[in-house]
């Protein structure tokens, strides 16, 4: 796919990474980047908002970024003696929310309409956004200072959440040979357009999924709803959520049906956000609950 060629021109040695965005993407969800400051997160969402061929604007999150500052405010324009709407940046087709998390929780909810209806309400009115809407956010840890933990229901908005890590030794070497990746990133050319993403997203919702396949994504759903092992369990919209990327990763294979190894691919980048352990809920520290649940749950 000529996104993922572009993309690993980018950022280099990425390329599980850069296929779950355009996953994530594909199906219709919002990406959320969270790692350490200076490991690409940026890098990658300001490339795959010019892959795409989209309007798009960047807000920079700060402590004081207001939700007037987002999703905008009306004016009085003296020359008509009447109040205008001056719209904010979230109206474009890709958002970069940049450091999310460093913004007060009052102007983190200012972004939930958005994502999940498609519309923002400004001063009783209703403002419908462009299509496609697609909100790519990066974050850092919560353990670094000055950052606000975002509210499950925000999180719940976001359909994937990755990380990038540390790039692997060869990778590593080619960056430091090659200088400042940003400058790639300018050079860097649309490869889809509005009409083509319309054309894979269909695709994506064609993909078939076989009752067996259904069963399994069901089993892992229930084993996050049993026992105590989990704060609380996965809901229907985080179980339509892991079945959507799953078809975007297997359309991304070249495939017209999902097979369990889809599943297992996207399962970490969907549901990572949405679990708990009970006992890192009570403030003990967690584990990786992907893998945990792929262990625990037969695929026939």
């Amino acid at each position: 796919m000529a996104a993922t060629a572009a993309l690993n021109g980018i950022l280099l040695g990425k390329a599980g990474q850069i296929r779950l965005a355009l996953a994530c993407l594909f199906a219709r969800g919002h990406l959320l980047i969270e790692d350490l400051p200076g490991m690409g997160k940026t890098l990658l969402s300001q490339a795959l908002a010019k892959v795409l061929g989209l309007s798009y604007n960047r807000v920079q999150f700060t402590s004081d970024v207001l939700p007037s500052d987002i999703i905008g405010a009306s004016i009085f324009d003296r020359e008509t003696g009447s109040l205008r709407f001056l719209p904010g940046p979230v109206f474009a087709q890709v958002v970069l929310g940049d450091e999310i998390n460093r913004a007060t929780p009052k102007t983190q909810s200012a972004l939930l309409e958005a994502m999940e209806e498609r519309q923002v309400t400004v001063e009783g009115q209703t403002r419908a956004l462009p299509e496609p809407f697609f909100v790519i956010a990066t974050q850092n840890p919560v353990t670094q200072g000055g950052t606000f933990s975002l509210p499950e229901s925000q999180l719940d908005r976001f359909l994937m959440r990755i990380t990038l890590g540390y790039p692997d030794p060869d990778a590593e070497r080619e960056l430091l040979r090659g200088g400042d990746q940003r400058a790639r990133l300018l050079t860097l050319r649309p490869v889809l357009d509005a009409g083509r993403l319309r054309q894979i997203q269909e695709a994506v919702d064609q993909v078939k999924v076989s009752e067996p396949l259904l069963e399994y994504v069901q089993r892992i759903v229930a084993r996050t709803r049993q026992g105590n092992a989990f704060a609380f369990g996965l809901s229907p919209r985080g179980a339509l959520a892991l079945l959507h990327c799953a078809r975007a990763w297997a359309l991304i294979d070249n495939r017209a049906y999902v097979v369990p190894e889809d599943v297992q691919a996207v399962l970490p980048g969907v549901v990572e956000h949405r679990l708990r352990e009970a006992a890192d809920f009570a403030g003990h520290g967690g584990g990786a609950l992907a893998q945990r649940l792929l262990a625990d749950v037969d695929v026939v």
